[in-house]
C-alpha cells in the first residue's frame, strides 16, 4: 500500500497518475478537496485508487496504527502558497504535520518521500546546493518557504534524513495545478493571458545587470517530478536532500517564446512595472544544483522547456479536457 498526501492537489494527483501508468492502484489518497468552485476534485476524476481519506483524520488514524500494509508514503501534502500570512496556520500544516507523518515511518521503517521547496534557498545568495551542510545559512524570503526549511532542519536533526527522502521542487508547471489560482505557473498564466489578450505580461528589470524578461528560473516539467519520484520508490536506500529541477535556469523571454510557438502565433510581450511590494523579494535567479540527484544514480534525460511547454499547452491546456488519465496514451517527448 502507497499512501500520497496531497494526492488530489498538483504533484501529488500527477504522482498517482504516474502510479497508474504503471499499474499501481493500491493506493490510498490524502487530501482536502475544499469547495467545488476549485474543481480540485477533478484532478482524480480519471485516476484509479483505492481509497480516500480527509487530511484531518489522517495523523489519528496513524497514532493508532489502523491503517495496515503501508510500504511507503508519498508526503505532497502542504499549504503552498508563498503568500499566505498565517504563519501559525503554516507552522500547523507544513512543519508538524510532516512530524507526525515522518516519526510514523521511521518508527515502522516505512519508506518517506516528502516534499521540500526551493523556496527555502530564499534570494539565493547562500547557493542552491542541497548539501545538509549548508542548511544552517539558508534564509526563506517568506514564511512558506520558512516552514519548509524548518522541516528540514528538524528531519536532520531527529535522523530522520538517513532514511528519508527530502525533494527540493523548483518552479513545478504542468497537468493539473489549475485549481491553485495565484500559486499556478506562470506557464498557465501565460496561456490564459495570451488567449484573453493576445499579448503576455513580463515584469521589467530592476537591475542592469538583467535586461526586460531576462530573469531566470528553473522550470521543470511535473512529469520529470513524477519520474523521479518512481525511481526513488524503486531504490528506498536513496535518502537526504535532493533538488528537483531540470539543472538548467531559463529566462521568461524564453518561456514566452516556447508558449506563443506552441499555440503557433507571432510572439507579443509587453514589460510591465514590477510591483513595489514585491521588488526586494523577487529572485533574478535560480537553478537547481543535481548534481547529488545524478550521483544517487538517476540518469534519464530531462524535459527542456521547448518540449514540456509544447506537451502541456497542445495535449492538456488546448484540450477539450486537459486533466491527467491514465487511460490516454503515453505522450511522446
Amino acid at each position: 500500500m502507497i499512501i500520497i498526501t496531497g494526492g488530489a492537489g498538483f504533484i501529488g494527483s500527477a504522482m498517482l497518475w504516474e502510479l497508474n501508468r504503471k499499474g499501481e492502484e493500491n493506493i490510498i489518497v490524502v487530501d482536502d478537496l475544499g469547495s467545488t468552485t476549485t474543481e480540485k476534485w477533478r484532478n482524480l476524476s480519471g485516476l484509479h485508487f483505492a481509497d480516500f481519506i480527509p487530511k484531518e483524520l489522517f495523523p489519528d488514524l496513524l497514532e493508532r496504527n489502523a491503517l495496515e500494509g503501508i510500504s511507503a508514503i508519498i508526503h505532497m501534502g502542504a499549504n503552498s502558497s508563498t503568500t499566505e500570512t498565517d504563519a501559525d496556520q503554516l507552522l500547523v500544516n507544513n512543519f508538524g504535520y510532516s512530524k507526525k507523518i515522518a516519526s510514523f515511518c521511521m518508527a515502522r521503517d516505512v519508506q518517506l518521500i516528502y516534499a521540500s521547496s526551493a523556496a527555502t534557498y530564499g534570494d539565493g545568495s547562500n547557493g542552491y546546493s542541497d548539501s545538509i551542510e549548508g542548511l544552517a545559512a539558508l534564509r526563506p524570503l517568506n514564511m512558506y518557504g520558512y516552514s519548509k526549511h524548518l522541516f528540514d532542519r528538524w528531519a536532520v536533526k531527529h535522523h530522520i534524513l538517513n532514511h528519508a527522502a527530502g525533494l527540493k521542487f523548483f518552479n513545478v508547471y504542468g497537468p493539473n495545478e489549475y485549481h491553485k489560482g495565484d500559486m499556478s505557473s506562470v506557464i498557465y498564466k501565460a496561456f490564459n493571458q495570451i488567449g484573453e489578450k493576445g499579448a503576455l505580461n513580463l515584469f521589467q528589470s530592476h537591475r542592469p545587470d538583467y535586461r526586460d524578461g531576462e530573469q531566470l528560473r528553473d522550470f521543470v516539467y511535473v512529469r520529470d517530478c513524477t519520474k523521479i519520484m518512481v525511481w526513488m520508490l524503486e531504490n528506498p536506500s536513496v535518502a537526504g536532500l535532493f533538488n528537483v529541477g531540470s539543472g538548467t535556469p531559463r529566462s521568461f523571454n524564453d518561456l514566452a517564446a516556447a508558449t506563443f510557438s506552441a499555440l503557433d502565433r507571432q510572439p507579443v510581450i509587453n514589460y510591465v512595472p514590477m510591483p513595489d511590494t514585491l521588488q526586494n523579494k523577487y529572485q533574478y535567479y535560480t537553478c537547481a544544483d543535481i548534481t547529488k540527484l545524478r550521483l544517487a544514480g538517476f540518469s534519464e534525460t530531462l524535459t527542456s522547456i521547448e518540449q514540456g511547454i509544447k506537451e502541456y499547452v497542445q495535449r492538456y491546456l488546448a484540450s477539450a479536457d486537459p486533466y491527467l488519465d491514465y487511460r490516454k496514451p503515453i505522450p511522446k517527448t
